[in-house]
Formats: structure tokens, C-alpha cells, sequence
């Protein structure tokens, strides 16, 4: 069953980029890729739980500004060490200039 969940303003996240955003006690990220799509992932690493809406977002990767761990924001699949666990992605799309994420 499909929740979507309003994330803010598609234009309020650049080309390339990755905003933070809080529901209900849980952190997400919500990226935008070089191509203007819009993904979603975990707001946290896999490794220690650092904040992934601070790190720096390369093509269609984020890294976590910790310890420099990878991941592809498309697929949620670590790219190397320290990463040992896959980040959990989400549906997302844009409507009437909003970010919505299925949540389900």
C-alpha cells in the first residue's frame, strides 16, 4: 500500500544535490539528479548513522561526510567499504512542485 508522504518544494533542491528532512522522528534524504529526477533513501548511513544530507552528492552517489562511505542514492547500494549495508530507497516523484515519497 503506497503512502506518499509530501517532502517540500521541488524547486527548494538544486541539480545534484541532497536536502534533509525529518517525519515522525525519522531522518530521510531526498536527492535530485544531474537529469532533474528525483530519488529518496534512509536519511542516515548504514555505518554510523551519520547525517547523509551533510555529505556531498557526485553524479548519482552520496558521501557520507563522515568516514567518506558511498552510496548509490538510485539503487541504495554501498560502494565500498566502510559501507557493509545497503541504504533503503524509496518511490519519489514531483506533483504540482512537490516532492512526494512513498512512505508504505
Amino acid at each position: 500500500m503506497s503512502t506518499w508522504t509530501d517532502m517540500g518544494a521541488a524547486d527548494d533542491i538544486e541539480q545534484e544535490d541532497v536536502v534533509g528532512v525529518e517525519i515522525d522522528g525519522r531522518a530521510y534524504a531526498i536527492y535530485r539528479s544531474p537529469d532533474d529526477a528525483y530519488y529518496a533513501t534512509d536519511g542516515l548511513c548504514t555505518h554510523q548513522q551519520v547525517r547523509l544530507c551533510d555529505g556531498l552528492v557526485m553524479g548519482n552517489v552520496i558521501e557520507c561526510p563522515k568516514h567518506n562511505g558511498r552510496f548509490d542514492y538510485t539503487t541504495g547500494e554501498g560502494r565500498g567499504v566502510p559501507i557493509r549495508e545497503n541504504l533503503r530507497t524509496y518511490r519519489a516523484k514531483v506533483v504540482d512542485g512537490r516532492v512526494l515519497v512513498d512512505l508504505g
